[in-house]
C-alpha cells in the first residue's frame, strides 16, 4: 500500500503541472489577450486565483504522499 501512496504522489505532481500548464497556456492567456472584457476578466481569474490553487493543493498533497506523511505509523 505504501508503494501506491508513493506512485500515486508522482502521478498527482505530474497533475499539478498539467494543470498549471493549461491554466496559463489554454485558459489564461488566451482569455486576457482576446481583448474583450468579460473575457479579460476571466483570463485574469483564471490566472491570478485559480491556477495557484490547483497547481500548488495537487503538488502538496502529492509531495505529501511522495514523502510518507500519510503514513499511519506517523500518527
Amino acid at each position: 500500500m505504501e508503494s501506491l501512496k508513493k506512485i500515486l504522489g508522482i502521478v498527482w505532481i505530474i497533475l499539478a503541472l498539467l494543470a498549471a500548464y493549461f491554466c496559463i497556456a489554454k485558459f489564461g492567456l488566451p482569455k486576457i489577450l482576446s481583448g474583450h472584457q468579460e473575457d479579460v476578466v476571466f483570463g485574469i481569474i483564471i490566472l491570478f486565483i485559480l491556477t495557484p490553487i490547483i497547481s500548488c493543493g495537487l503538488a502538496f498533497f502529492g509531495f505529501y504522499a511522495l514523502t510518507g506523511e500519510y503514513h499511519k505509523e506517523k500518527m
